[in-house]
């Protein structure tokens, strides 16, 4: 199977090298051509825009920042409807409002074009190890016609209805995940101004109920002053205005999603959308005059 990559970010580039390690064929098309160069070398082909992508896939993925581009990706100039055929596969692996992926894919489905929403979690490490976990909306019967490709990125490949349900489930992901890091970025900087260190407050509680996937990732990065973006503040911003539209779309209360995005909007003020999500823990230290870093 030839499988079309397009979005070869921090996400996207390691994930379009598992695929490849996978022993799929990959066409590869970014603007950025050291991107294009490095993926050739591993094995990719070069393409020249998404409609070229179309003409010589069978299936094209998109890991891209939000709606907007990846219905320029798909009907843009120079886009995947320019040069796709029957039934091409269109993989959208982007975060995006799942009311749009709805529209998209009413769109697609007129050119004979199927389309199925597989946001990821999991962020670089994840991405670069191919052990993603992918929720899935879409057909079943595409879904499970594509789960190769998708195993081959992630060790969690979980179909969760039809299509719009993917990113529904990670609007609830990152709805989550916010909140936690929210949570931990409170309770590390209240142990450290009462004279606790962090790092022993963590390893006390990791093991108990308040233990996560999340404290285990973050935590130690914020004692660690590791602000290196596995996961950006704008990029989070972007999904909880996403999720925020979609609650209130529905008159669904999210209270606390609306406070961790007023923490994500001041950090974005104070020029720290490129930081990794875990230095929600900034708000909280300059709050407070007290730092969780951990003293070298």
């Amino acid at each position: 199977m030839k499988i079309g990559f397009i979005g070869l970010g921090i996400m996207g580039k390691p994930m379009a090298k598992n695929l490849l390690k996978a022993g799929f064929e990959v066409v590869a098309y970014t603007h950025k051509q050291a991107t294009i160069d490095e993926l050739v070398s591993c094995g990719a082909e070069a393409g020249t825009s998404g409609a070229d992508l179309a003409g010589r896939c069978d299936a094209i993925v998109t890991m891209l920042p939000n709606s907007p581009n990846v219905r320029d990706a798909v009907f843009g100039k120079n886009g995947i409807v320019e040069g796709a055929h029957e039934g091409l596969v269109l993989i959208d692996m982007s975060s995006i409002d799942p009311t749009e992926s709805k529209k998209i894919a009413a769109e697609l489905e007129k050119k004979g074009i199927d389309m199925i929403d597989a946001p990821v979690s999991g962020g670089e490490p994840m991405a670069v190890a191919g052990t993603l976990s992918v929720m899935v909306g879409g057909k079943e019967e595409t879904v499970e016609a594509m789960r190769p490709v998708l195993s081959a990125m992630a060790s969690s490949v979980v179909y969760v209805g039809p299509i719009g349900s993917g990113n529904v489930a990670k609007l609830a992901n990152q709805m989550i995940v916010g909140i936690n890091i929210a949570a931990c970025s409170e309770a590390f900087t209240f142990a450290k101004k009462m004279g606790t260190d962090p790092e022993l407050v963590y390893q006390a509680i990791r093991g108990g109920l308040a233990g996560s996937n999340v404290m285990n990732a973050k935590v130690p990065m914020m004692i660690d002053g590791n602000y290196t973006p596995g996961f950006r503040i704008n990029l989070h911003t972007k999904d909880l205005t996403n999720a925020l539209n979609a609650a209130h779309a529905i008159n669904s209360p999210a209270p606390f999603t609306a406070s961790v995005m007023e923490i994500f909007q001041y950090l974005n003020a104070m020029g720290c959308g490129a930081d990794d999500h875990d230095a929600i823990v900034k708000y909280y230290e300059a709050l407070s005059g007290t730092s969780v870093v951990a003293e070298k």
